[in-house]
Formats: C-alpha cells, structure tokens, sequence
C-alpha cells in the first residue's frame, strides 16, 4: 500500500510499474483522499486488501476515450456519482440549476452529467462490452429498485438496468465490495456472484431463491401509485441486515432485479480498520491551481464517530443506506486520528465536529437490535420513545473529554445534527451542561423543522411539547452558565401534509419566539424516502390514507414566505396567504399581528420584551 494518492492517471500508473490495474474506479467527484469522501474508502480499502486501484475522476462523458486511459481492468470497473445523487447536486428543489458544485475544482458545475451513474455505466459499455461493471455510491444505494424520480416527475427503473452494470454494492459498502473483489479474482463470473449481501442483481430466473418476497412488478408499481406505496413500504421494512428478506422486482416476462438483504453492520474493529487507512486526509494536489475542492473545508478537521441512524425521519434517505443500527469506532481510534491533526500546519487548534449522522448517538438504541435486528414497523423515537429505547451519553461523553485534553486542541465542536428528543429524555443531564459549556461554536443548529403536531407526524418527528422542553432546558443552562449562546432550528417548508394554515401556525410560533431564519429549506423529493413516496402517491404508506401534498409553485412559495414573514420581499405573499386562510387578524398595528395592511413587515415595531430562548439570527 502507497503512503501516497490514489492514481489518478496514466502517468502515475507507470510510475508505478503497474500494467494493467485490478479495477477501474470511475467517480463523479473529484478525488479527495480523505474518509468523509466514499470513493476514498472503497478505494484504500481495496489496496489494503492487496488490489491495485486506477481512478478516473471527473471524466468527459461526452468523449469516449475518456474512460479508456488506463485500458480494461484486470477484474471490473467500479462507477459512483459521487457523495451525493448527482440530480440533487445539480439543482434545487425548484428545478433551477445550482451556480456552485462543492465536489469539484473551484466549484464550477457542470463537470458530471445528470444521472451521472447512468451516463458513466453507459460510456464504459460502448467501448468495454463484457467487462464487469459494478455501481456503488448513494446515487446508485438509493436508486437500486423501481422508484419515483422527481426531475422527471416519473417512475425510474431500477439504476441496475438503465447503467448496463451487472451488479449494485449499496449502502456504505465496505464489507460487500471486498467479497465480490475476491470472488472476481477467484474466477467466478460476474453473472453468478448472486450470494453476496448487500448487492443487487440481474437474473432471468427466481428458482434458486429461498425465503424471498416477491414486490409489485415495474408495470405495476408505474402504473398504480397505491402499488407503488406498498411496494415501498415492503423495501422499508426489509432495511436491515438481520431480519431483512430477499426482495425480488420483476421486469419484463423473464428479466428480475433481486436484492439480497444488506450487509451486516461493521464493528468496531472494522470501522477502526478503514480509518486507520493511509488517507492523505486533502484533495490531489493537482486541484490547487484551479482552486481546491470546497467540500474539504468543513470535513479536514472533523471526525467521524460513528454510522447509522435510530432516529428514522420520513425525509432522509438513512435508512436505506447506512441503515438504522449504530455502528462506532473505538475512542483509540477516534484520538489517534485527532492527534495526527496536530502535525498538519493548518490546524490551529480546533476540531470541527464529532459526529455522525446524528452526534448523540454512540450505540444501538436497545440489545434487541443485535440479536433480532431493529424492529419492522415501529420506530424508536417516533411518535413517542419506545420503552425498550437505551438513553446513555455517557460514551460519546468521556470519548469529548478526552478529546479536550489533548495537546494543541483548543476547542471540540458538535456541528453535526444533535438529535434534541433523545438528549432531553436523558435522566443524566451531565452531557446536555458540557455540551453547552464545552462543544457549541456560539450557536447549536438542531432540527425540529416544523411545530405542526399534524405535519410533524408525517414527518415521522416528535411533537412540538418536546422542542419546546429542550429549548427550555437549554436556556437554562445557557444562563446558569453565563453564556449567551442561541439556538438555529433548521425549518422547512411544504412537507406532505404541510397546509396554508400549518404554515401560519408556524409563522406565529416564529412571531413569539422574535425569530426570522435566514434559510429555509423546502421539502425536496429525493429517491427512496417515504416523504418522497407521499409526495409522489399523496398517501402515506406507512398506512395507505390520503395526504394533502403542496405541489403548485405558488402555493409552496406562500408556505416559504410565511415562515420568513418579516422579510419586506415576501410582504405582498404573505398577505395572499393570510386572506386565504380568513386570518385577517393577523394583518394589523397589533403585536400579535405578522403583517401591517400595506406596509412591509420590517417597519413593524414590536412591543415588549422578546423572548431569548431561540435567538440566533433575529433581526434587531
């Protein structure tokens, strides 16, 4: 294994002494060798299991040879789009086209085409017939059966059959790609590497299949979105590595997408093992010139904790590829890392993060999980904790003490999400002080995203009585301590379920707290989430009855305005909104009203003392 880059050309394959390499890895961002970037991973991974790896970062689709400069890999080419769907990394929720790409050089755009798994798997094929293809990345996790695509507003096949690629490695990868690297170079052909956890393949028969569930065929689930609905509920419940089933999608008279259940989840040791690889912990020097990569900036001096997340949002893809099991390094693991920031000479004494998809969780939320795997149909948190749910900081909590103490580290921050609900059901309430005496940068970001007990149940978040004990709790601690530190709620608006009087009810919540948020974030319907499914079948398939879905432009841009009502742009909106809801007692002088009649609402003067519990971000 080089203490060096990946190779990123053919110049470096010579270098090498490398004839021909093991696999091709063709990625939709540029290389960052660094373990917040997936292909760095997969990559170092496969060198420590003694596999020569060539990347091919970036490549010009429209140009054929572009994928040819190293020749045919020795056992398969590897496609990923990158760390994120290349359709939500090319726009916005309105369809508009984002002017920035965090992933490549300089931030310019445009240098991976849309469907970008798709595109590459079809440029391989044209010029490499018969060598193994196999996709991994979230692109392809999140895409790996039939499922509802909302920039073409249509049902998508799975990724599997549009790529030309004969195998899916979803979720995070790890142990499913080292297995098929090995059968590969045992001589098994890629038409029959079908055992495998964690993959995803292409099959003319079911035959040899046991204790399979057999989902709604393609034509079914694209012509009938209640089908669909059901479809996905199936796949969701089949999530985990321990109680999850063959699932098998059907295409055609004789063609099957087979799924098999996913891969176990790592341990310890084995999470420890792939960060302790040699990552250059940068981006390939050859970047600096056209302005690095940005997305280095918030991860270079952060550390990854732990995977998996119990908390089960509707909006958030996790649970279909990093899964809901907690999976954790070592605190050996975790200092020894942060200790070798201190020979970097940009380090000036701050880590930025210690976290996880969500910070606050170290362990699997009950011993059920490790022998019977997380539960089908019932969620941890929601709609309220389990009883069987384990609340305990007291790990992450001694492994942030012992990152305080060393030397050159001046501060440890938590910028990943906290998840407020299980922090406020801990009897112990040691972690809550010392994350606000010791872990929050001026401001603690949290999520509660709406306060709609109604819209919070269909995002699958607890109800507002327990943001509002948090924010409670906090401030106390905030001025017992001295501090004057606030709080950021991330919002959104026009989730499924999500009404014109939701929205005022959300507004007014705002109005009392003296809080305007400078960003919100509308509901975005990406791939193999069940908000995704409400908003595209208006049902909720948790139990199959209706929803009400924003959808028209203009209605969504009045939710989006009521929520940052004191902005004099969206005056003109807000006032549609309350005249359609007959909410004309809140357009007036009054203190308790949003709006004036005629005047933009940052004229208005408020009376009285406002409230300090969520203030960060309030207009003065």
């Amino acid at each position: 294994m080089n203490d060096d880059y990946m190779p990123i050309c053919r110049q470096d394959m010579v270098d090498r002494g490398i004839s021909q390499f093991d696999f091709v890895y063709v990625i939709g961002d540029a290389y960052v060798d660094h373990p917040s970037f997936g292909p760095a991973i997969i990559g170092r991974l496969l060198e420590a299991h003694g596999y020569s790896v060539g990347l091919i970062s970036q490549p010009d689709w429209k140009d054929d040879s572009s994928i040819s400069i190293y020749g045919e890999p020795r056992l398969a080419f590897l496609v990923s789009s990158g760390n994120m769907d290349s359709m939500v990394n090319h726009y916005y929720v309105s369809k508009k086209p984002r002017k920035t790409d965090a992933y490549t050089p300089g931030g310019e755009t445009g240098k991976r085409p849309d469907y970008a798994a798709v595109v590459y798997g079809n440029l391989i094929r044209r010029t490499y017939k018969h060598t193994p293809m196999i996709l991994g990345g979230i692109e392809a996790s999140l895409r790996r059966l039939a499922h509802y695509d909302y920039w073409s507003n249509k049902m998508k096949r799975s990724i599997l059959m549009d790529s030309g690629a004969d195998l899916i490695s979803y979720g995070m990868g790890e142990h499913s790609i080292v297995e098929i690297a090995d059968a590969l170079n045992a001589g098994i052909d890629i038409r029959d590497i079908t055992f495998i956890k964690g993959t995803v393949y292409k099959s003319t028969t079911t035959e040899n299949l046991y204790d399979a569930v057999t989902l709604p065929d393609y034509e079914q689930v694209s012509q009938d979105q209640k089908t669909y609905a059901q479809s996905f509920m199936i796949q969701y419940e089949n999530t985990d590595a321990i109680s999850g089933k063959i699932l098998v999608e059907q295409y055609g008279k004789k063609q099957f997408i087979i799924q098999n259940p996913p891969a176990l989840p790592l341990t310890t040791e084995e999470m420890d093992d792939i960060y302790s690889l040699p990552y250059m912990r940068t981006y390939h020097p050859s970047y600096e010139k056209m302005g690095g990569i940005p997305a280095i900036a918030e991860v270079k001096f952060s550390l990854i904790s732990s995977r998996g997340c119990f908390g089960g949002c509707n909006f958030c893809a996790l649970t279909f590829h990093q899964g809901r099991t907690i999976q954790q390094r070592s605190h050996e693991s975790i200092l020894e890392e942060a200790a070798a920031f201190q020979d970097d000479p940009e380090f000036k004494g701050y880590i930025h993060d210690v976290g996880g998809p969500t910070a606050n969780f170290r362990k699997p939320s009950c011993e059920k999980q490790m022998k019977s795997g997380v539960c089908r149909s019932q969620q941890c948190l929601f709609p309220k904790a389990c009883r069987n749910l384990r609340v305990d900081h007291q790990d992450y909590l001694a492994l942030l003490r012992k990152l305080r103490k060393l030397p050159k580290v001046k501060k440890v921050f938590i910028r990943s999400g906290i998840r407020y609900d299980y922090l406020i059901y801990d009897q112990n309430q040691t972690f809550f002080r010392e994350l606000v005496e010791h872990h929050i940068s001026g401001q603690l970001k949290v999520a509660p995203e709406h306060i709609s007990d109604r819209v919070l149940h269909y995002m699958g978040k607890p109800g507002k009585d327990v943001y509002d004990r948090f924010c409670r709790k906090y401030e106390q601690l905030n001025q017992e301590m001295g501090k004057n530190q606030f709080l950021v709620p991330y919002l959104m608006s026009s989730h499924p379920g999500s009404s014109l009087k939701d929205a005022i009810e959300l507004a007014e919540y705002l109005r009392d707290l003296g809080y305007m948020p400078e960003q919100v974030q509308d509901f975005y319907p990406t791939p193999s989430t069940i908000s995704t499914v409400m908003y595209y079948t208006e049902l909720d398939p948790r139990t199959g009855k209706s929803v009400y879905v924003p959808k028209n432009p203009h209605e969504k841009a009045l939710q989006r305005a009521l929520i940052q009502y004191r902005d004099p742009k969206n005056h003109a909106a807000v006032l549609e909104a309350l005249h359609k809801e007959h909410r004309e007692d809140l357009i007036g002088y009054d203190q308790h009203c949003l709006i004036m009649p005629g005047i933009p609402s940052s004229q208005l003067k408020r009376k009285g003392k406002q409230k300090t519990g969520v203030k960060t971000g309030r207009e003065s």
